[in-house]
């Protein structure tokens, strides 16, 4: 066990670490934390022999939950309301009819039986949410016509209806007796109850104010996440429909302190596709794949030249889209960590096949990845389909509505050159807005003529600033020994890209000036532009 945390911590400090030089590669960055995997494994640099498909498939069953959540609670409804339909129609029916393409495909084609050629179809029908997701971001990849949030809920929403023709396969290939369409109605009703009531009862718990912490809240919606997969397996319903649902009914409604759980799930959903791909590049035997190689390159050739524009086009044609959103639709099906779950289900489910399937469904993916993903901002380029006004992270409804505006708030002590004035008066900036004025007992919402009095606290509204890459803040603390202790900041040396911002002297906070004394036990709050130091 302390071998594993070892190889863990290391890979996700790696990772992390690598993670600035990942967003410059042209090749989408889940590729790498599949190559580092492969590097680690049995033909890789370190020989280290794994091939334990039942933890595998826990870990990567576990990850996919929270990802295909967050997908959920990601997912702006109001943003992608035009496009909700097509979504839809493309996340069920595109998956019924991508399998079923792919599955005469390679009946006909590879010559495999009809049961093995649909479990192949079942398994790489769904495009997958962390792969298109991490691209858009990535990329910053913006699309017109709402291009982005269809893909964005097809993506997130069409992995249960693969799960359930998988389930189908894997059944009818082992010989149980089952009744398709009852189980394929078991599984939807289930999934979309259960879904729907946790997500529910959970914005009821904490609209109520039932936990003392931001920390129990989160910890509270954890346990929500597992239990919104746990109890609709459990009744014979799809677990991850569930999930997904749970995440759009709690994503598009207003919780408190929304922000830090986009910040909590973003950490999570980052480490779960870190492991998720690094454990499949450790599990797959890179000696073995060249035997796959030639069926997987033409099923995938086929899937994303033939059998997923046809099935996009075909659905998409009642809503009379662009030939550009159908092309950038069409080459955006990308195959991931979903299909190679699902292939693991199948592989511990014991069915016999022609072709070892976790292997020819790796190389699908990874040509899949490689190539689509790859390829897929120029292709949106080309078809003149990337919105250069757009931003795609309003597409995902993370706090960025709530955190797009900053607010401070400026005292009017004795003596200050504001007090007396009216607001049109002021020389204040066009992009800075009084929008509360605080004045003893009572909250005065502000117009042009109002007349600021001595003692006023003044709340403005800014637009957040988002270049954080490029400014760092740095904490210097002053003892009674250090040089600037007794000293007014204009009689100090600092460094010229740095400014003192802030100082925290006990409880207090003090916004300082040039005449502002530093005693001992300040702490001074200094923010330094990188991209000046680094110069």
């Amino acid at each position: 066990m302390t071998e594993a945390l070892l190889l863990i911590g290391c890979v996700i400090a790696l990772c992390t670490l690598m993670g600035r030089f990942l967003d410059r590669l042209a090749v989408p960055s889940l590729l790498i934390f599949i190559a580092l995997g492969m590097c680690f494994g049995e033909n890789g640099l370190l020989r280290i022999h794994f091939n334990d498909y039942y933890t595998v498939n826990l870990i990567c069953s576990v990850s996919l939950i929270f990802i295909m959540f967050y997908g959920g609670f990601g997912t702006n409804l109001s943003a992608a309301r035009p496009v909700a339909v097509q979504s839809v129609v493309l996340s069920t029916l595109g998956v019924a009819g991508t399998a079923a393409l792919v599955a005469a495909f390679a009946h006909w084609a590879l010559e495999l039986p009809w049961l093995e050629s649909f479990l192949i179809g079942s398994v790489i029908s769904s495009t997958d949410a962390a792969s298109v997701f991490n691209i858009l971001r990535s990329k910053k990849l913006a699309l017109k016509e709402h291009t982005d949030s269809l893909l964005e809920i097809e993506s997130g929403s069409n992995d249960p209806i693969s799960y359930m023709l998988t389930t189908v396969a894997v059944g009818l290939m082992s010989g149980e007796e089952i009744v398709v369409p009852l189980l394929l109605l078991q599984q939807l009703a289930v999934g979309i109850l259960c879904g729907l009531l946790l997500g529910k009862l959970a914005i009821w718990a904490l609209k109520r104010g039932a936990f003392p912490s931001g920390q129990s809240q989160t910890i509270f919606i954890f346990s929500v996440v597992i239990l919104s997969y746990a109890l609709p397996t459990a009744l014979g319903g799809n677990g991850y429909l569930s999930a997904y649902l749970c995440g759009i009914w709690m994503g598009n409604t207003k919780l408190p302190q929304k922000r830090y759980l986009v910040h909590f799930f973003d950490v999570v959903t980052d480490v779960a596709q870190v492991l998720i791909f690094f454990l499949l590049g450790l599990l797959v035997t890179p000696v073995e794949l060249p035997s796959v190689l030639l069926p997987a390159l033409a099923v995938m050739a086929f899937l994303t030249l033939v059998g997923r524009p046809l099935v996009a086009a075909l659905l998409l044609l009642p809503f009379s889209p662009s030939l550009g959103q159908v092309g950038v639709v069409s080459w955006a099906g990308l195959r991931g960590v979903a299909s190679i779950v699902f292939a693991i289900m199948a592989v511990l489910g014991g069915v016999e096949m022609r072709y070892d399937l976790f292997n020819l469904v790796f190389c699908i993916v990874l040509l899949s990845i490689s190539i689509q993903g790859t390829l897929l901002p120029r292709v949106a380029e080309r078809l003149a389909m990337i919105d250069q006004a757009g931003d795609v992270s309003k597409t995902f409804n993370d706090y960025q509505e709530e955190s797009d505006i900053d607010f401070i708030k400026v005292h009017l002590g004795p003596g200050h050159p504001w007090s007396g004035g009216t607001l049109r008066e002021l020389p204040i900036p066009p992009d800075l807005l009084v929008v509360m004025i605080a004045r003893g007992q009572d909250t005065i919402v502000p117009h042009g003529g109002t007349v600021l009095q001595t003692g006023d606290l003044l709340v403005m509204a800014a637009r957040a600033f988002e270049d954080r890459e490029n400014l760092s803040l740095q904490e210097v603390v002053v003892e009674r020994s250090h040089k600037w202790c007794g000293r007014s900041l204009s009689e100090i040396s600092v460094p010229r890209n740095c400014l003192i911002v802030m100082i925290k002297r006990g409880l207090d906070t003090i916004i300082p000036d040039g005449s502002t004394r530093l005693e001992a036990g300040d702490v001074l709050v200094a923010a330094q532009s990188n991209t000046a130091a680094s110069a």
